[in-house]
């Protein structure tokens, strides 16, 4: 055999291994950076980014590609020439424009193209971040609900039974069976709650424990007024409650918060809690002002109590959904049960634990709806501060969801309250008019029809 006979197979080998050397070779190696390296953009605006792509291997008529990794979060396109030219094949200088199109985090991919390949560039990813803009009509929906749950509870201080609040002070059973509820029941429900719906999503569990851990919201007196609950308790239980989240709220946030979600900044909003409380008991003290002062402008401002009460409710929840449409994509069956989970829950604690501690309906049904309502605006300004963008909203999703679901109940009972209204008084409608066609005797035989002749206004006689 010949001693070289190998020799044949090298030679091969090689002669298929150059020519991939020479391609490799011509392949472009590039190295991008970009100014600024990461960006924040507003949903439906755009920012500009500076791209600097050098290296080696660039030929005219090379081309620059811009994607995004998820299309639905942000779009990615050149402001400027993409295509490299005769006179400069040692390096790049382009805009990329970026537009916001849903909350999220995403990055935007630069690639090098010649014909139908493609090539990847070192660095050639930017992290962006989208997130919600600062809108007037959000600043219109706060500003006019502020002005109008003033209104209303100038009406509730109208409508104040100031002796039977004070009976209430004096003797705080409801109340005490409320706080029960309020700052005990509802921040270990949503905390367990958060952990069986979002095992793997502490960010989406801390929004149900901020919720949880809320004081009542004012919608609570309202409805316990539409529904027939005691007003006066719902309104001493509201203050109480919001007194008391000065020092409840800290003492949760800063022991089961913790074990939610360790790496988040939880601060307590003390300011916004004390503007909730004056903002309750400056109106309310009008409203007992007008008792006394103005007793026929107090009594106009409780008939028109129901009609305007009921009204407030529907702006507050058609308004609430307009300026809030975009989040509705971020609804998801563990969102929808976890904003049912939250007030739904409470409310039948509120009730059942009411009844068990012998308190009459009116009473049971202020202690449930204060115990199930929360003040999801407090819960959103936490989620705000605890967390970074675009988190924070993506997270606010929870207390929406929760804001949503929350008059579903009280709405059903409204509504079963009204029907069973009208068929109540058309019932007894009929019962009075077959009274009143019902022929009936003297000795009450029905069926025997007495006449009984008209008097002479003469002289008296028959």
């Amino acid at each position: 055999m010949c001693p070289i006979w190998p020799l044949h197979l090298i030679v091969l080998y090689l002669l298929v291994l150059c020519p991939l050397w020479v391609l490799c070779q011509m392949a472009p190696n590039l190295t991008a950076s970009f100014e600024p390296s990461e960006i924040t953009v507003n949903m439906e605006e755009y920012e500009f980014v500076n791209v600097s792509i050098t290296g080696t291997g660039l030929q005219a008529g090379d081309r620059f590609t811009v994607t995004t990794r998820d299309d639905h979060l942000a779009a990615a396109d050149w402001n400027s020439t993409y295509e490299v030219t005769d006179g400069n094949t040692e390096s790049f200088q382009g805009v990329i424009q970026v537009t916001g199109k849903f909350l999220g985090w995403t990055n935007v991919i630069v690639e090098a193209a010649r014909g139908s390949e493609k090539y990847s560039i070192t660095n050639g990813t930017l992290p962006i971040i989208i997130v919600r803009p600062e809108r007037i009509i959000d600043r219109v929906f706060t500003s006019s609900v502020a002005t109008f749950v003033s209104l209303i509870f100038i009406n509730f201080g109208c409508a104040m039974h100031w002796p039977t609040v004070k009976g209430v002070l004096k003797r705080p059973i409801g109340p005490l069976i409320g706080m029960c509820g309020q700052f005990l029941f509802m921040p270990l429900m949503s905390f367990g709650l958060g952990f069986l719906i979002f095992p793997n999503d502490p960010a989406m569990r801390l929004g149900m424990f901020f919720t949880g851990v809320s004081p009542g919201g004012g919608a609570s007196n309202i409805w316990t007024f539409i529904l027939g609950g005691n007003l006066n308790l719902s309104l001493a239980m509201t203050s109480i409650s919001t007194l008391a989240s000065f020092g409840f709220m800290p003492l949760w946030l800063f022991s089961l918060g913790q074990v939610v979600f360790r790496n988040a900044n939880i601060v307590v909003p003390y300011q916004r809690i004390a503007t909730f409380v004056v903002g309750l008991l400056v109106p309310l003290s009008i409203g007992l002002g007008m008792q006394r002062w103005t007793p026929k402008l107090a009594a106009f401002m409780v008939r028109i109590l129901k009609g305007f009460s009921t009204t407030l409710l529907l702006f507050i929840i058609i308004f609430a959904i307009i300026t809030n449409l975009y989040i509705f994509e971020l609804f998801t069956w563990q969102i929808i049960v976890a904003g049912m989970g939250i007030p739904w829950l409470g409310y039948t604690f509120g009730y059942i634990f009411a009844r068990v501690c012998k308190q009459v309906h009116p009473d049971a049904l202020a202690i449930s709806i204060e115990t199930g309502i929360q003040n999801t605006g407090i819960a959103i300004f936490l989620l705000r501060y605890a967390l970074g963008q675009p988190e924070a909203d993506l997270t606010t999703v929870v207390p929406v969801s929760v804001a949503i679901m929350t008059p579903i109940p009280m709405t059903s009972i409204f509504i079963y309250q009204k029907v069973k209204g009208c068929i109540t008084r058309r019932r007894n409608g009929k019962e009075i008019l077959e009274e009143t066609n019902t022929p009936v005797s003297e000795t009450g035989e029905p069926g025997v029809a007495v006449i009984v002749p008209a008097l002479d206004t003469t002289d008296g006689t028959k």
